[in-house]
C-alpha cells in the first residue's frame, strides 16, 4: 500500500514540474487576468464618471477613481422627463417584444425539430436564406410605410419578431433533449399536438427559454437603430435613442461654439455642454443596471441551455 501512494506522489509530481502544462497554465491565468481587466475597467471608469466632477472627465484628468464625487448627475436624471419616458418605453417593447419573439420562435422550432413535419428541410433553408439575404432598408422602410407601421409602436415590437439564429439554437435544443418517444406516449395519451406542445414539451423546455428570452430581452434593450429609422414622435423613443441624443448634444455643443458667439451663448452652451457631460455617464449606469441585475440570476440556465442547443447547427 505505501508503494502505491508513494508511486502516486512520483506521479503527481512529474505532472505539476511537466514544462507544457505550466506554460499554458502561465499563459492561461496571464490571459484570463487581462481579460478580467480589460471587461472591468470600462465598467469601473463610467461608474466613477458618473459621480464624478464633469469638467475632470471631459479633461482626461480622471482615470479610474473618482475626482470630486458628486450625485448631481444622478439628480440630473431623475428631474429630466424625456429620460423616464424612454425608460418606460424601453421596459415596454423590452417586456412585450420579447414575449412575441418567443411566442413566435418556439412553436415554430419546435415544430421544425420534428422529424414528421413534411418539408421541413426546404424550410429551415428559407430561414437561413434570408441569413445571407434581405431586402436591404430602403425596401423595408417602404414596406412598413406601405403597412401604415411608420411612427407606430407596433413596428418596434414584429420588426425582428423571428432571429433564425436563435430559431436554430431552439431547434437544437429540442433535437437533443425531446424524445420522439414522449411525443408518441402523449398521443397514446390522447393529447394532440397543441397540448403535447403546452403541456409537456414547454414546461421541460425552460433552459432554452430562458436563454431566447435572454438573448431577445438584451437586444430589444440596447435598440435604438430601429427606433431611428421608423419613430418621428418622441414620445415613443426608447431610452437608448435618448441617451445617443445626450452623448451627441455634449459633442455638439463644443463643435458650433466660435470666437464670434457671444458671451451669453457660449455660456449658454456650456453650461448645455456640462449638463450632457454629467448625465451621459449616470445615464449609462441607470439604463445598464436592470440587466446586470437579471443576468446573474439567469447564468445557471443560461449556460445549460446554450450549451445543448448550440451542439449541432
Amino acid at each position: 500500500m505505501a508503494n502505491v501512494v508513494t508511486r502516486h506522489k512520483r506521479k503527481k509530481t512529474r505532472m505539476k514540474i511537466h514544462g507544457s502544462d505550466l506554460a499554458f497554465d502561465i499563459i492561461n491565468y496571464t490571459l484570463l487576468v487581462l481579460s478580467f481587466i480589460i471587461t472591468l475597467y470600462p465598467i469601473l471608469f463610467v461608474l466613477s464618471a458618473s459621480i464624478s466632477d464633469p469638467d475632470a472627465v471631459s479633461s482626461g484628468k480622471m482615470f479610474l477613481f473618482p475626482i470630486n464625487p458628486s450625485l448631481e448627475g444622478y439628480k440630473y436624471v431623475f428631474m429630466q422627463k424625456d429620460i423616464w419616458v424612454g425608460y418606460a418605453n424601453t421596459i415596454f417593447y423590452t417586456v412585450l417584444g420579447t414575449l412575441i419573439n418567443l411566442a413566435v420562435t418556439v412553436p415554430c422550432a419546435y415544430a421544425l425539430s420534428r422529424k414528421n413535419l413534411a418539408g421541413r428541410k426546404y424550410i429551415m433553408l428559407l430561414f437561413i436564406f434570408t441569413m445571407y439575404f434581405n431586402g436591404g432598408l430602403i425596401p423595408s422602410y417602404l414596406n412598413a410605410n406601405s403597412l401604415h407601421l411608420v411612427d407606430t409602436r407596433t413596428i418596434m415590437l414584429i420588426s425582428g419578431a423571428v432571429s433564425v439564429f436563435n430559431l436554430i439554437v431552439a431547434r437544437t435544443f429540442f433535437e437533443n433533449t425531446i424524445p420522439e418517444q414522449l411525443n408518441e406516449a402523449a398521443e397514446i395519451d390522447g393529447c394532440g399536438d397543441f397540448k403535447t406542445f403546452t403541456k409537456i414539451i414547454l414546461p421541460l423546455s425552460k433552459p432554452i427559454l430562458v436563454v431566447l428570452m435572454l438573448y431577445y430581452g438584451v437586444g430589444h434593450w440596447n435598440s435604438y437603430f430601429n427606433a431611428m429609422i421608423y419613430l418621428k414622435d418622441h414620445a415613443k423613443f426608447p431610452l437608448q435613442l435618448i441617451l445617443r441624443e445626450i452623448l451627441i448634444l455634449s459633442s455638439f455643443s463644443s463643435d458650433i461654439m466660435t470666437d464670434s458667439m457671444s458671451p451669453e451663448a457660449m455660456a449658454a452652451l456650456l453650461e448645455q455642454q456640462d449638463t450632457a457631460n454629467m448625465l451621459k455617464y449616470s445615464v449609462i449606469v441607470v439604463s445598464t443596471l436592470p440587466m446586470m441585475i437579471i443576468y446573474p440570476r439567469l447564468q445557471k440556465y443560461f449556460a445549460k441551455g446554450v450549451m445543448i442547443g448550440s451542439v449541432k447547427g
